[in-house]
């Protein structure tokens, strides 16, 4: 039997996809300059992002499990 943990994870990675195909479905122009301005973007700045959201999806995950 799977873990909850595990269980947990699975339907995060879900919603990832949900959320990102929403996005794509609703607005592909929209979606395609996104992606080439985060091509352009240097890496220190998308590191910084990257860095910093997976703090914030700590910081809700662990206040969730509160």
């Amino acid at each position: 039997m799977r873990s909850l943990a595990f269980t947990d994870f699975l339907i995060g990675v879900g919603i990832l996809f949900v959320l990102e195909g929403l996005l794509f479905a609703a607005s592909p122009s929209w979606m395609r300059r996104a992606m080439k301005s985060a091509a352009m973007t240097p890496d220190n700045i998308l590191r910084a992002v990257g860095i910093g959201s997976a703090v914030a999806g700590l910081l809700l995950i662990w206040l969730v499990r509160r």
